[in-house]
């Protein structure tokens, strides 16, 4: 090795010289030469010694010369050195072309030479190559000097973190050197990891479980962390799990980080994030590592996540694994803060509800408030019809607020004002007292009311108590019972039931109240003997109680009796009823509320899940409706074309009517007017000009009679005309507000408003104004026509005009001309002049009908395309609830396992038997 280091710092001249010696040129020029001469040294060596110093000396040219003509062993490194003086004289392509030509046995000089191609490289900006090389060179000798590093440094520096990691992880597993596990860990806790599929890993993690199980934990957790929001995060939990099942885990050791992040895991897995298909194959794995490594804080958690798996999905667990798990949740020590925890599961499914337009779940929100208020006792108050609860709720109040039988839950608190509101799975709205009423009377509500009445008012034993009354209608059917009780019993911390003096603790009671205990095995029943005043006798009375008391608690031993009149008030009454109520509320404990909750979470899971038929249902008839409504709207569209039609038609006809009086009184009178004229004619008149004197006068009478005769009589036609399309339009329009609300209440809502635009009535009274006030005629040419007997006339005018003894003929023959003229053509020219812009108005009318009842158009139409849009995308919501129900199901399966597994925890609290462990 030694030789081969001088080969690599070129200071093999040194064998050569002796102690004391400075100046090799001279020592090996001399030894050069007596080698030369004597013909049996091995000039090689000499020359390739000398080649090493003027390379020292930068005398680059003469080095080359001498390993050129070098031709022993060293020949090799000789080549090498070549290639390196015209690295460093800047020829870089020559020095690559050398490099690559060099044939070596020795691994080192192998090495050495992809080392300079890797500098070469970067010298020449050849990035690519730099790292084909470096990679080669790892490959070839990663022992080598440096190599690795370097490889690492370039990798880095380039951002190659692709084959950093590579590196890094093929070093690790070769060398078992901690050092490169740090760097595997710190690449993946940067996330450079999610560059390879999980899989990758699983070697160097085995590896490492064995060397160093604190590192093997911290690089787990790494890449599990920059997974987890990963494509490859699924294929990670299954591998991971696989191979961390086989390395053998347990408890014993420390494995703090990996247990609280299977917890997190397996909580985010059942989230409802997820369907079963996509974690069902590996949550077993999952649950079993979890509960073999998981430490003091995080064994509850373990152990009940895999009983509530197991009874869920059995057989999916081995059953050593379930076995271990009922041993260790009654050995965990609880810290489990079940109100939090609880909470927050109701409030990821009220949100995943409300991802799926499923529920808003106003109910049950304002059911977990009430739980979470640990100052208040609720007490149910329950009894069967006639039994006077309704009287005594009244007077305890103070009020006479019950005054019918009701069909609701009422709950009645005390507040500083009066307040009354209604809580709904869909709304929570609040009501005045009127109100009230006629949600609660049973008359008017057959069925029971899912809704929860909430009174607050200010009633001194419920503020001075802290107590709120839950007041259930009178039961006296099975059905009606079993609702209120198994919707609302769990809300209350004890029951109250009322009984009647006169018939206390019947079988029907009875009946009832196993139901109840039944129920809630653990809820504290006390008992109420009201009408006590109906009994005058008072050793009758307490002969009566103390009977209603000695079987009471034949089946109820530590229920209180009291005894109470709704209508005699004394002060001994009132100091009872408080004290006892007083005494009932000793607190209540966050372990009864958790309880409870779970209840509620529960019955929401399955009213949720009892929604999707509900949801489908409502889909297909939303749809079917939204079809039959579409078919309505088309169907009006079409009747308000043939509605527009007829309006345009009958407008139109009614215009045309005006024109038509008017043409006929034009064609009337013009004649008369022009044939009036002939009294201009004079036996004196000068024959000369009288046909331009006629002309004159006739066109002056003509446009007289327009003005003063046609045009107002029009002008008033017009108005008439206007009056009698308003009228028209008018109806229309009511035909459209009554066809508007029709729809609307099929909607439900003002939706639909169907418009039209009297504006153009507007605009026909301006063109009205408009046309018959800007009349000019043009001057008619009446006799200046060229006719032939005019033309006869107007030459004899002139010819014998000049004669008097000519007049009278002339005379006779233009009266008698003018006289019998019929004047059609100039009637019809006059009568087109003076209507032309009227008939130009009537071709205008069908696009302004149209505009009238264009927004209506526009409303229908518009309305039309949002419910076939509504339709199509019902349609599709349909298609997927039909196609993938799981989207539904699985969620709230998920939710429900997560539910078990905190009633296993509460379970474990009370280290024995609890309600919550009651099948569902």
């Amino acid at each position: 090795m030694m030789l081969e280091n001088q080969l690599i710092k070129k200071t093999f001249y040194e064998t050569f010289m002796t102690p004391g010696e400075k100046d090799p040129v001279h020592l090996l020029g001399e030894a050069f030469l007596e080698g030369y001469k004597d013909g049996t040294a091995d000039i090689s060596a000499i020359r390739f010694a000398q080649g090493e110093v003027y390379f020292h000396k930068k005398d680059y040219e003469a080095a080359i010369f001498k390993w050129e003509n070098t031709h022993n062993d060293l020949e090799p490194w000789a080549k090498k050195n070549i290639a390196d003086c015209y690295y460093e004289l800047g020829q870089l392509s020559t020095a690559e072309e050398i490099y690559k030509s060099i044939e070596a046995e020795s691994a080192v000089l192998q090495a050495e030479v992809l080392l300079q191609l890797f500098s070469l490289y970067i010298d020449q900006g050849n990035m690519e190559k730099a790292d084909q090389i470096i990679k080669q060179a790892v490959a070839f000798h990663p022992d080598y000097g440096d190599v690795t590093e370097m490889a690492r440094s370039f990798f880095e520096k380039h951002r190659d973190w692709k084959s950093a990691i590579e590196l890094a992880a093929n070093e690790a597993i070769r060398t078992e050197s901690q050092r490169w596990f740090d760097m595997l860990i710190d690449y993946a806790e940067r996330g450079y990891t999610k560059l390879f599929e999980p899989s990758y890993f699983l070697k160097c993690l085995a590896v490492l479980y064995e060397l160093d199980q604190g590192r093997f934990e911290q690089l787990a957790e790494a890449l599990w962390t920059h997974y987890q929001n990963d494509q490859a995060y699924f294929s990670w939990l299954q591998e991971f799990n696989e191979l961390f099942f086989h390395l053998g885990a347990n408890r014993k050791q420390s494995w703090k980080r990996l247990s609280e992040l299977y917890q997190d895991t397996y909580f985010e897995l059942i989230s409802g994030a997820y369907l079963l298909r996509d974690v069902e194959n590996f949550i077993p794995n999952l649950l079993t590592n979890w509960i073999k490594i998981a430490n003091h804080s995080y064994v509850l958690f373990a152990s009940a996540a895999v009983l509530a798996w197991s009874e869920k999905f059995p057989n999916s667990l081995n059953n050593e694994i379930v076995r271990e798990a009922e041993d260790l949740i009654f050995q965990a020590k609880n810290e489990f803060d079940g109100l939090e925890y609880s909470l927050e599961l109701f409030n990821s499914i009220i949100r995943w509800a409300e991802s799926q337009k499923a529920d808003r779940g106003y109910r049950y929100r304002w059911l977990m408030q009430e739980l979470m208020d640990l100052q208040t006792y609720r007490v149910f108050v329950a009894g069967a019809s006639g039994n006077g609860k309704s009287a005594f709720v009244n007077s305890l109040l103070g009020e006479n607020i019950l005054t019918a039988p009701t069909s609701s839950i009422i709950v009645f608190r005390g507040g500083e004002e009066t307040e009354i509101r209604k809580v709904s799975d869909d709304e929570l709205i609040t009501l005045n007292f009127h109100e009230f009423q006629e949600a609660i009377d049973r008359r008017l509500n057959k069925q029971m009311n899912s809704s929860i009445m909430e009174f607050s008012l200010p009633a001194p034993i419920l503020q001075e108590n802290r107590l709120a009354l839950i007041d259930t209608p009178g039961f006296n059917h099975r059905s009606r019972l079993e609702e209120a009780v198994e919707n609302y019993l769990h809300l209350a911390d004890s029951v109250l039931f009322v009984l009647d003096v006169n018939d206390p603790f019947t079988e029907n009671e009875q009946e009832i109240l196993m139901y109840i205990r039944e129920c809630a095995p653990h809820l504290p029943v006390h008992f109420l003997v009201n009408k006590m005043d109906e009994i005058y006798d008072e050793h009758e009375a307490a002969a009566i109680l103390e009977e209603t008391r000695s079987r009471v608690q034949a089946y109820f031993p530590n229920a209180k009796v009291l005894a109470y009149s709704s209508y005699l008030r004394s002060r001994k009454q009132q100091h009872e009823i408080h004290e006892f109520f007083r005494s009932l509320n000793h607190g209540v404990t966050e372990a009864d509320r958790v309880e409870k909750m779970l209840i509620f979470t529960r019955q929401f899971i399955h009213h949720l899940l009892s929604k999707w038929t509900e949801m489908e249902e409502k889909l297909a008839d939303s749809i079917r409706w939204n079809e039959e409504m579409v078919a309505k709207l088309s169907g009006a569209i079409n009747q308000l074309a043939d509605l527009k039609n007829e309006k345009v038609r009958t407008i139109t006809r009614t215009f045309d009517k005006v024109l038509a009086e008017v043409k006929e009184d034009l064609t009337e009178k013009i004649p008369e007017i022009l044939r009036g004229c002939s009294e201009m004619i004079q036996e004196d008149s000068d024959f000369r000009s009288i046909h331009l004197e006629l002309n004159d006068e006739m066109n002056r009478r003509i446009d007289a009679h327009v003005h003063e005769r046609v045009l107002p009589k029009l002008y008033r036609l017009l108005q008439d005309w206007i009056d009698t399309a308003n009228d028209e339009l008018n109806d229309c329009q009511a035909f459209l507000h009554e066809m508007g609300e029709g729809f609307n209440k099929l909607f439900g809502e003002e939706r639909l408003q169907l418009l039209c635009d009297f504006r153009v009535l507007d605009d026909w009274q301006r063109d009205a104004d408009r046309m018959t006030s800007s009349v000019e005629l043009e001057k008619v040419n009446i006799f200046l026509r060229r006719t032939p007997y005019q033309i006869l006339l107007k030459g004899a005018g002139k010819l014998f005009g000049v004669f008097q003894q000519n007049n009278l003929m002339l005379y006779n023959r233009y009266k008698q001309f003018v006289e019998n003229e019929d004047y059609i053509d100039v009637t019809e020219s006059i009568i087109k002049q003076l209507l032309l812009q009227f008939e130009l108005f009537e071709k205008t009318l069908e696009r302004d009908i149209s505009i009238f009842f264009r927004k209506s158009f526009a409303a229908l139409n518009q309305t039309v395309d949002e419910m076939k849009t509504e339709i199509y995308k019902k349609e599709k919501d349909l298609e997927k609830m039909k196609t993938n129900p799981e989207m539904y199901h699985d969620p709230l399966t998920l939710f429900a396992v997560k539910l078990r597994q905190y009633e296993w925890m509460v379970v474990s609290a009370n280290r024995g038997f609890s309600s919550v462990t009651k099948p569902s």
